[in-house]
């Protein structure tokens, strides 16, 4: 199972269950997949396919959507 959290400007931001405890987000689109740590620092884990300035407009979107994504992380790893 892997809840999507929100989409915008053509990302989906998800988590999958099941997975490392360290807090972070998956982003898929049709360009490719990365994946950013949400603790301690917002960090890229991993990237296939994004160029820089797509990076960097994931890193805002996650940003922007930290608390949301934090809150969404402690819920569903809760249950």
């Amino acid at each position: 199972m892997s809840p999507t959290v929100f989409r915008e400007k053509g990302y989906r931001f998800f988590f999958f269950s099941r997975e490392e405890s360290r807090m972070h987000v998956h982003i898929v689109s049709g360009d490719g997949e990365a994946k950013f740590w949400l603790e301690p620092d917002l960090e890229l884990a991993k990237n296939h396919g994004y160029n820089r300035q797509q990076l960097k407009e994931i890193e805002s979107l996650v940003e922007d959507h930290r608390d949301e994504l934090v809150s969404a992380w402690k819920q569903h790893f809760s249950s």
